[in-house]
């Protein structure tokens, strides 16, 4: 099939590359000439594994292209992806602009019948926008051109994309329209295979499910994120309580995670939109509100256990951070705890030597150079000279490091664990102090 992919961002790079993997002809457009040129040189813009050479294979054997031409990809495929981003507007509400552009792009240029879906993450009744954007750019070419728009959200995963498109868990179809539907379902028949994944249901039910999904997940987080602050002022054990929660199947173990808070594109922006969405309404959102209010409060933990383990004085202190991007495989920072991390620590007067596997040229772009932000060359190299460690993102090469080589190289024999990594017992008996998420401060006990 021909489709034609609005956005050679995160969702929509994805999404071509791997609708192109299955044998499509995929016309990627983007307003962003450098991004596009970039892509037609065979670099990509983000970090996702595999996604590069996935890339580069379909470029090559001539399914995926990129372009400018926005009328060009009107003219191209039957099916028109909306992908183009949703940033957070002033009131946390989604700012549609970008969406209803591409869709006033479509009803300029469309001659014939087409399918357009909505890919981005959008608020409930925005297919109605797209739908009324497009026939309104008709009228004013007098034009009368049959389209259906559908609602077709993404639900992958930053470092396991690849994967979650082309083995997903489900498929939502929002349309109206039986024959759309049939349409959507012969697109992906190629990833049901094993058996049909596809769930078609009505347009704002499909709207509505992609915001449950993440609202869902990060209330999870920001569960056991509020658990986590009971525990270790009551004296108990997080990861005891982790444990004997998860193995009950109605909770299970995914998402229940303590930690330094979730950042990252979807949780909080979506979070945000769907409160607006329900104020817009009239309901008051209170566990949502509550949500977003603990995780704020979450990512502030780690920067207070190092101010208080160093009397509130921080100037001139230097802090080691391992992990920038806001989970690991991904280079993404947006709204990562690492960033409250060290804006806090620069404020109280810290300069930062920072490593991470990917996200240290985002890092770089975002703060710039300033001599008291050090990107180091690797991790044992962030610690040297510093006077402790802390931890943001749960990178698997940070896993089982060298504690009594981190210990001989910081000035003050202490770690900040906001990921829960570690077990205390080994990381004290290589003679390191050891602050986590939800457990008691585990002091060191020399080096074996």
């Amino acid at each position: 099939m021909e489709v034609t992919i609005f956005g050679s961002g995160y969702v929509g790079l994805v999404t071509g590359a791997c609708l192109a993997e299955v044998g499509n002809t995929v016309l990627c457009v983007d307003v962003d000439a450098n991004k596009i040129a970039m892509l037609n040189d065979g670099g990509i813009p983000i970090y996702e594994p595999g996604l590069e050479d996935m890339v580069k294979k379909n470029r090559d054997a001539g399914r995926l292209s990129f372009s400018t031409d926005a009328a060009a990809g009107v003219a191209h495929g039957l099916f028109q992806f909306i992908a183009v981003g949703t940033p957070p507007d002033d009131d946390g509400s989604a700012d549609l602009r970008h969406v209803l552009s591409v869709a006033r792009t479509i009803g300029e240029h469309m001659d014939s019948y087409r399918i357009l879906v909505d890919k981005s993450t959008v608020p409930v009744g925005t297919a109605d926008k797209v739908a009324e954007t497009v026939r309104q750019a008709q009228t004013a070419r007098d034009a009368r051109v049959e389209f259906d728009v559908v609602s077709n959200p993404e639900f992958l995963k930053e470092g396991a994309a690849i994967e979650d498109f082309m083995r997903p868990d489900r498929i939502i179809v929002g349309t109206d329209d039986p024959r759309t539907g049939e349409l959507l379902r012969a697109l992906y028949s190629p990833f049901n295979r094993n058996h049909d994944r596809v769930m078609l249901m009505d347009v704002r039910s499909a709207e509505l499910t992609k915001y449950a999904a993440n609202a869902m997940l990060a209330t999870k987080i920001s569960f056991m994120n509020e658990l986590s602050n009971i525990a270790e002022a009551v004296g108990a054990d997080i990861e005891k309580i982790r444990l004997g929660i998860g193995s009950d199947p109605r909770i299970g173990y995914q998402f229940i995670y303590p930690g330094c808070g979730y950042g990252g594109s979807c949780f909080p922006k979506d979070v945000r939109a769907l409160e607006q969405t329900s104020r817009a309404i009239g309901y008051d959102p209170q566990l949502l509100s509550a949500v977003e209010s603990v995780n704020h409060r979450q990512k502030q933990v780690l920067f207070n256990k190092i101010s208080n383990y160093f009397g509130g004085n921080l100037k001139g202190r230097t802090i080691a951070v391992w992990g920038l991007a806001f989970k690991p495989n991904t280079d993404d920072m947006r709204e990562a705890s690492s960033r409250r991390l060290m804006e806090s620590l620069w404020d109280a007067g810290a300069r930062i030597q920072a490593f991470d596997p990917v996200a240290m040229g985002e890092a770089l772009r975002i703060y710039g150079r300033r001599d008291d932000f050090v990107l180091a060359e690797d991790a044992m190299s962030a610690v040297e000279g510093a006077d402790a460690l802390a931890i943001a993102t749960e990178w698997t090469e940070f896993r089982s490091p060298d504690f009594s080589a981190i210990a001989h190289n910081l000035n003050h024999p202490v770690l900040f664990d906001g990921r829960n990594m570690f077990d205390p017992g080994v990381v004290t008996a290589a003679g390191l102090t050891y602050f986590s998420i939800g457990r008691q401060a585990s002091k060191n006990k020399g080096a074996i």
